[in-house]
């Protein structure tokens, strides 16, 4: 089997930033478990698979060891490939993942916005299993339905933050969301995902999922500008629409190529 493959650099204006994610164009399902040896071999954040189906395309994300429910920078790399690389017409893409439902893609220019459901999420205790892995001391902590969400005090602290990612391993959570008020944005974070393979995702766009309603409640403003500050650096414009997100950014082609498996 003879299988295409993109690599596309997501949420970056130019190569070598934002988050790389694999795509590959399916025309029908293989084995789930050609999928996962795939996004292993890959070794990315995560790898994209999709197949076209009416109007619109069923979606699926793998990280190295496992399905997840919901990628945001896959699913722009995705959106990336179909507008420029698989001649797929019109401004809008309409994606079906069986974990997360319908999920749309619009593109104005180079800028590709993502249609997320709003994670649901309840403040919880700042248990010391919870804040163990970090040194700097979080001011709240939140369990939305895949992830830890902990909020500090400045941006300093997400920037310089070191966890302990054995001790972060053990909490029963595909990741940790960290976030602070940005300085020149309204927001920042990382995002810790050990659990799932990923010791530091570069750039997380379902944790704005839950970082977008957050901020937009905390600032009285549903419009926003954030940047998650892994060593690759991304950068996002987030709208809080109630029960959706949008959440905004460019992608840029790294890699066309061929697998066989």
């Amino acid at each position: 089997m003879r299988q295409k493959i993109y690599q596309i650099d997501a949420f970056a204006d130019k190569v070598f930033s934002g988050n790389p994610a694999a795509v590959c164009p399916l025309t029908e399902w293989p084995e789930d478990d050609l999928m996962q040896k795939i996004a292993m071999e890959n070794n990315l954040a995560e790898t994209a698979f999709y197949v076209k189906q009416g109007d619109g395309y069923e979606l699926r994300w793998f990280t190295p060891k496992t399905e997840v429910d919901l990628c945001g920078h896959a699913t722009l790399a995705a959106a990336y490939v179909l507008f420029n690389l698989e001649n797929h017409n019109g401004d809008t893409i309409n994606f079906y993942s069986p974990r997360s439902g319908k999920l749309t893609i619009t593109k104005k220019g180079d800028l590709l916005t993502l249609n997320f459901p709003t994670d649901v999420f309840n403040e919880i205790d700042l248990t010391e299993d919870i804040t163990a892995p970090f040194e700097a001391k979080a001011k709240h902590a939140y369990k939305g339905k895949t992830d830890y969400m902990l909020v500090f005090e400045k941006e300093e602290d997400i920037r310089n933050m070191n966890p302990n990612l054995a001790t972060l391993a053990k909490l029963d959570a595909r990741g940790v969301i960290v976030t602070a008020k940005g300085d020149e944005v309204d927001f920042v974070s990382r995002f810790f995902a050990p659990q799932v393979g990923i010791d530091e995702d570069p750039v997380t766009g379902s944790a704005h999922t839950t970082l977008t309603p957050y901020w937009a409640k905390v600032l009285g403003k549903d419009d926003m500008t954030a940047i998650q500050l892994s060593e690759r650096k991304g950068y996002l414009q987030c709208k809080y629409l109630n029960d959706r997100v949008e959440i905004s950014g460019q992608g840029r082609l790294y890699l066309i190529g061929e697998i066989f498996v």
